[in-house]
């Protein structure tokens, strides 16, 4: 018994030295900084759009009669769409048509008035000169006695008709050019009616603005149609898209959009084609916030003072888009802003922050672990100094705390260019571990693979 209570006490001992020898001590993991290519990108999703689309609305009013397309036709900018009803519209314009055809047979008649008035004015003219001649040529015969009282009166009397009739020959021109500019204009506004009642004909007839695929159809056979008034939209009818340039338009977070410039390349998966990936390049980004909940502009007198998230829209165009592409597939784009060969990287969970009040007692202590960080000369309250960027280094066995200045950011890693060296142990985790470690802490590194637990059966 005394021989097994011994090993007891002994066994005790052992325990307690080795929880004294670990106490105090981190278990890490460890990564090197290495030297590497970097690629800096900004993922975003929204969804598959045509560069050219066209929404054709309401115009005329009336019931469908039939439509000519379905969703997915190729349609031609002319090509007829759908029909309206368009019997009183037709036979509004028979009826003016014949209208427009009596009121240019009057203004002919009109005009062939006026003409047979000016020819009467030139008879009349002659008939006047001529009696003038002989009115002045029985004058002077009066005078010296050849013709009688009776042949000057009559030669007078003529000469006063020829006057008379002239005058009313000018007359008759005013009254027949008045006539015929009546019967003109009487012309053109019937022929300005049957345009207008031709147009709302026409309004009956829809065709493709422009070409592309029907993309989607938004009524049927029956239903009325009613134009726009206003600022009210007329009825939406249906979608015509351009698929020949096709690109993902997306939302970027108002946090990455300043990274992202015109040109930039990107590359887009579609939730539709998992297995491909299209190349394209940004070619528009959005100046104007856009609520994130409700999609409306963030400058509007509503949302002004609103403090949600806010996106912006960014346009990418893709480069070798198939014919099998669909507006409104959901799509992700990986938008790269910034690429660098052969920079020293770390990986991003190894960067932490620590205040500039926690390294200053982490030294104070004695624990000779921390890189002092280049401090602002009116910086005389380390609790109101700005929290300190860097990474926690191996130095022998312990956590040392190294400040570092970093560039562009992957997609796991990020670039370091001051303060590491290519080599240089530096701890990646864990992440219970990184948040709570402090400078001079005794570390045990385990990089072995983290173990997965077997599903309960």
């Amino acid at each position: 018994m005394a021989g097994a209570g011994a090993v007891v006490v002994l066994a005790g001992i052992t325990l307690f030295s080795v929880h004294q020898l670990n106490k105090g001590v981190v278990t890490v993991q460890t990564g090197r900084v290495v030297r590497q290519d970097l690629t800096s990108l900004v993922t975003a999703s929204g969804e598959i759009r045509p560069k050219n689309y066209t929404n054709v609305l309401g115009e005329g009013i009336g019931k469908i009669t039939d439509i000519a397309v379905k969703e997915g036709d190729y349609v031609k900018k002319g090509d007829v769409l759908l029909h309206l009803e368009n019997v009183q519209p037709g036979a509004d314009v028979q009826a003016q048509a014949a209208s427009v055809q009596a009121a240019e047979a009057g203004a002919k008649a009109a005009a062939a008035a006026y003409d047979s008035a000016v020819a009467t004015l030139a008879q009349r003219q002659a008939d006047l000169d001529k009696a003038k001649f002989d009115w002045q040529r029985s004058q002077q015969l009066y005078k010296e006695g050849l013709i009688s009282r009776q042949d000057y009166d009559a030669s007078k009397a003529a000469y006063d008709g020829a006057v008379a009739a002239l005058n009313a020959a000018t007359a008759q021109i005013e009254q027949t050019r008045a006539a015929s500019e009546q019967a003109r204009a009487g012309a053109d506004a019937s022929r300005a009616t049957l345009t207008h009642i031709k147009d709302v004909l026409r309004l009956t007839t829809y065709t493709a603005p422009i070409s592309g695929i029907v993309s989607y159809v938004a009524v049927r056979v029956g239903e009325n149609v009613v134009p726009g008034i206003q600022n009210a939209e007329g009825s939406f009818l249906l979608t015509i898209s351009d698929m020949s340039v096709v690109t993902a338009e997306v939302k970027v977070d108002e946090t990455d959009i300043t990274n992202i410039r015109s040109g930039e390349p990107a590359e887009v998966k579609i939730d539709a084609l998992p297995d491909h990936v299209f190349h394209g390049h940004v070619t528009e980004v959005g100046e104007l916030a856009i609520l994130r909940s409700s999609g409306q502009a963030a400058m509007t007198e509503t949302t002004a003072n609103t403090q949600e998230a806010r996106d912006f829209k960014v346009v990418v165009t893709l480069d070798d888009a198939p014919a099998s592409l669909r507006p409104g597939l959901s799509t992700t784009a990986k938008i790269q802003t910034a690429r660098k060969t052969s920079v020293l990287t770390i990986p991003i969970q190894a960067l932490v922050e620590r205040t500039q009040k926690e390294l200053d007692e982490a030294r104070q202590a004695g624990q000779g672990n921390v890189t002092l960080a280049a401090s602002k000369p009116d910086a005389t309250d380390a609790s109101q100094a700005p929290p300190v960027q860097g990474v926690f280094v191996v130095r022998g066995k312990k956590a040392g705390f190294v400040p570092v200045q970093t560039g562009i950011t992957g997609v796991t890693d990020i670039e370091v260019t001051g303060g590491l060296s290519e080599g240089d142990q530096i701890i990646t985790g864990s992440y219970k571990a990184l948040r709570t470690l402090r400078p001079g802490a005794a570390l045990k590194i385990d990089n072995s693979p983290a173990k997965v637990e077997e599903p309960a059966s």
